[in-house]
């Protein structure tokens, strides 16, 4: 692949050129450098949402249903939906996803599923390096949607201007919500399929919780039925009133440098991790022997590598 070449035509806006990116990204090979440095100078212009909650929750017709509001706005949109899990193939687990398809042929549109196992530096840089490409190449907003609850979450998270926790009528245990981190990462709470018997009750125990922290910014609670398009236009304007409350209190500029900073640790992480594996395997083996013997303890062990690199 002549990368110089494909990045020109991703950032024409060519489709086969851009997917292409992305699984440069997904492997993190060598060239991603290169693939970088021709991209950055061309990104910032991108917004991005996260959107996360359980298995089940109807992110994927939310998601949907958010892209084609952008739509009627005239806005281009990027669709990355992540798989942080699947140990198989090149990363296209669609599962209910294929209803998004109904966006297949907007050419102002792009859905990518990705599967980030093959990136040595695992969710925290292959997602951001991803919404990186969609912003070089124009799109005005990337929706991150992801699968399950966790830690993969917080991390994926991280990566967004703006986070949708999902969550379905009768959600259950708070406490175990809050476990999960949920409550912490979210910016607009939705609360779909509310046609559903609870709906009522998930949003009271969602406000007293709320009013019982003492966060700056109180995340909306919005109740939607995704499949009837009920309520996106209120979760449009939760979206739209997050983005100018950071925006008018310099909190998204704030935001984003948390971010890339975190990024810039993740890839020193990696960049060193990687010269462990490959250039100090006969250190790394003796001091893991020392170690076991109980001739030296592995902060030891790891200050000795540490040394060496």
């Amino acid at each position: 692949m002549n990368l110089a070449h494909t990045v020109e035509r991703a950032l024409k806006g060519e489709r086969r050129a851009i997917a292409r990116l992305i699984s440069l990204v997904e492997g993190g090979g060598a060239d991603l450098v290169e693939v970088m440095n021709a991209l950055h100078p061309h990104t910032g212009g991108a917004y991005s949402i996260g959107v996360t909650g359980a298995p089940g929750a109807g992110k994927s017709t939310l998601t949907e249903k958010m892209v084609a509001r952008a739509r009627a706005d005239g806005r281009t949109v990027g669709v990355l939906a992540i798989d942080p899990s699947s140990p198989f193939s090149g990363g296209a687990l669609l599962g209910d996803r294929v209803r998004m398809q109904s966006h297949a042929l907007d050419p102002e549109v792009f859905i990518r599923s990705m599967a980030t196992r093959g990136h040595l530096g695992g969710l925290s840089l292959a997602t951001p390096e991803a919404v990186r490409v969609l912003d070089a190449v124009g799109k005005d907003l990337v929706v991150i949607e992801t699968v399950g609850v966790g830690q993969a979450e917080v991390e994926i998270t991280d990566a967004c201007d703006t986070t949708l926790v999902v969550l379905n009528p009768g959600w259950g245990d708070a406490v175990q919500t809050a476990k999960a981190g949920l409550l912490e990462i979210a910016d607009v709470f939705v609360v779909n399929k509310a046609d559903r018997q609870g709906a009522r009750e998930t949003v009271r125990e969602l406000r007293q919780m709320l009013d019982m922290s003492e966060l700056p910014w109180k995340p909306a609670i919005v109740s939607t039925v995704a499949t009837k398009d009920e309520g996106i236009d209120d979760l449009w304007a939760a979206i739209e009133k997050h983005r100018a409350y950071q925006e008018e209190n310099g909190l998204l500029q704030d935001r984003r440098r948390r971010r890339i900073e975190r990024e810039i640790r993740e890839i020193v992480a990696e960049r060193l991790r990687r010269r462990v594996e490959t250039e100090k395997t006969e250190l790394l083996r003796r001091v893991t022997d020392e170690v076991v013997k109980r001739e030296r303890n592995p902060y030891q062990a790891a200050d000795e590598i540490i040394s060496a690199l």
